[in-house]
């Protein structure tokens, strides 16, 4: 029951979700000052959500900043990898395909082949309030595999559906081999507070390494200060989300 109801809020107050709402509002309401208030707030909330130095400026101060490489001054058993990137809308099973968070497998790639990591374990099964014929964690380690990393250095979880139950599952297959010190924890920049928050809670806390980042530096050009930009939309989706997604972790005890 949580999963579903915290997949519905979050999309209920989605930007384009309220967006939509008041401008449907608009068009069917008969007093014609409501309807210019519904619009107007709509309009202004559109202007808003696509300005890319606001969005920007958001995200920077959300995401957990970039760990450089050279950085790193110790070696780790195993990087722990969320899934939550490949997509399956082209309905082929013979290849892999990512959404924008790809980062998350080539970076994981690059620690393992630095030898900062020595094996992989991916964690996640499907994120969907529909079953899937393959799961997520099977896709990214059938891609691990294609970029080089050895069979026998890849573990799998692929039953979680969300980051909490990602966190338990990954403790349980763990607990005993090695110690959250030699383990990594790597994910997507805005989805890192949520990660972190969760293993802590189980009893697992480790270092961070965020990849896929959807904020860029900032900058005061003319089309980011002043052009409306869907990829800017786009982000507050992701973030709104991950908001939706802590707060109610946080209210259940998850994080």
């Amino acid at each position: 029951m949580f999963f579903v109801l915290s997949k519905i809020l979050a999309y209920a107050i989605m930007p384009v979700t309220v967006i939509s709402l008041l401008l449907v509002a608009s068009a069917f309401i008969k007093n014609p000052r409501r309807k210019k208030r519904f619009f107007i707030v709509a309009l202004s909330l559109l202007l808003f959500f696509s300005n890319d130095f606001i969005a920007n400026e958001a995200v920077l101060a959300w995401e957990i900043p970039l760990t450089p490489f050279s950085q790193i001054k110790k070696e780790y058993a195993y990087a722990i990898v969320l899934t939550g990137v490949t997509k399956h809308e082209p309905g082929f099973h013979d290849r892999v395909f990512f959404n924008r968070g790809a980062d998350r497998v080539i970076h994981t790639m690059q620690l393992y082949k630095m030898g900062i990591v020595k094996k992989i374990v991916v964690s996640g099964g499907s994120g969907r309030l529909t079953a899937m014929d393959r799961k997520e964690a099977d896709e990214m380690a059938d891609a691990l595999l294609l970029m080089g990393v050895r069979q026998e250095d890849i573990l799998k979880e692929g039953e979680s559906r969300n980051t909490r139950e990602s966190a338990v599952a990954v403790k349980k297959m763990l607990q005993g081999i090695t110690t959250p010190a030699e383990c990594l924890l790597v994910t997507s920049a805005y989805h890192m507070r949520r990660s972190a928050a969760c293993f802590k809670k189980v009893g697992w806390p480790m270092d961070t390494f965020t990849v896929d980042f959807l904020s860029h530096q900032r900058n005061f050009y003319v089309d980011t200060l002043l052009i409306p930009k869907g990829e800017a939309i786009g982000n507050w989706q992701i973030i709104i989300r991950e908001w939706v997604g802590l707060m109610m972790y946080k209210l259940v005890g998850y994080a």
